[in-house]
């Protein structure tokens, strides 16, 4: 049996406790419980999170993990010369250590980032990498592996780590069953962005709101500043000025981002280039290409082989 641990501190975020929770569904998925599960802190005792609610731990002490997991928080300040020396000699004795959202600080502290490549909540990414210049910081990610490392972005994307660490024990069929329980649909890929760009438009007005959810439901069409006007009841000038002046960007910029977000999840899905760029709409290949570039500075290839490579490592 796996003992998995998940180090907590005071002002830590009650959400990373739903990391917990995929290991024990994933318990209850398999004939004999895969995991024993802890969670650990410093003295042990209750600890209170920053929503005020505590839980109980036990004192890590000399305790052998597995896999440990540690905390963020939204108050990032310096660790007790006690829990740096704890995580240095687990990372030596353990087959993974990891941290969820801003946990990543108190792994980098620990040096267990130098040289490395790391993700953290995208809110903190530039502060860690200013503060860790050791650390290969990829602020665009849900988590990554690197060797027995692992890191995650904030909030919910526990969930996504969770459940890739549990595929690489347990298998897919596992994994799959676990989200299912979850009403997750499945993780994410650790390399799929942290952002959305439907999100991240954020029309105000019904009418474009309206266009850009057509948009992103018809995203095999030509898709042209006239049909996104017939939508939005506007003329396709009054749509493309209201367009700019809501979303800070031209409908032509905001439909091909939301065709890059949509390609690199079917990428990273493991479609072919040429039917990537069917679905999400390019005309072709190349179109798709030159697109890649300006999102991410790299073709559809590259990030098809770190799909790989994530996937393998995982």
């Amino acid at each position: 049996m796996k003992r998995i641990g998940l180090l907590v501190f005071p002002g830590f975020q009650i959400l990373d406790m739903v990391a917990v929770s995929v290991f024990e569904l994933a318990n209850a998925a398999v004939p004999r419980p895969a995991y024993a599960l802890e969670v650990v802190s410093e003295d042990g005792g209750p600890v209170k999170s920053s929503s005020g609610v505590q839980v109980e731990t036990r004192s890590f002490g000399g305790a052998k993990f597995d896999t440990l997991l540690v905390a963020g928080t939204m108050d990032i300040g310096p660790s007790s010369p006690g829990l740096l020396a704890f995580l240095r000699d687990t990372s030596e004795k353990s087959r993974r250590i990891g941290s969820i959202c801003t946990g990543a600080f108190v792994l980098a502290e620990a040096g267990l980032l130098d040289g490395r490549r790391a993700t953290t909540h995208w809110h903190y990414a530039r502060e860690l990498q200013r503060s860790f210049p050791r650390v290969k910081v990829e602020e665009d990610c849900i988590y990554i592996a690197d060797g027995t490392v692992w890191t995650s972005a904030g909030m919910t994307a526990c969930i996504d780590l969770s459940l890739a660490l549990v595929e690489g024990d347990l298998g897919t069929e596992v994994s799959r069953a676990v989200a299912r329980k979850l009403v997750v649909h499945s993780h994410r890929t650790g390399g799929q962005s942290q952002f959305s760009a439907f999100l991240e438009l954020e029309p105000r007005s019904e009418r474009i709101h309206d266009a850009l959810n057509y948009a992103k439901k018809n995203l095999h069409l030509t898709l042209s500043v006239e049909q996104l006007a017939e939508v939005a009841h506007l003329s396709p000038r009054q749509f493309s000025r209201a367009f700019l002046a809501e979303t800070g960007q031209s409908p032509a910029r905001a439909i091909e981002k939301l065709r890059v977000e949509t390609a690199r999840a079917l990428i990273e899905d493991g479609h072919s280039i040429d039917r990537v760029a069917e679905k999400a709409g390019f005309a072709d290949p190349e179109r798709m290409r030159r697109a890649f570039h300006r999102a991410f500075g790299q073709p559809p290839q590259a990030l098809k082989r770190a799909a790989r490579l994530q996937a393998a490592q995982a």
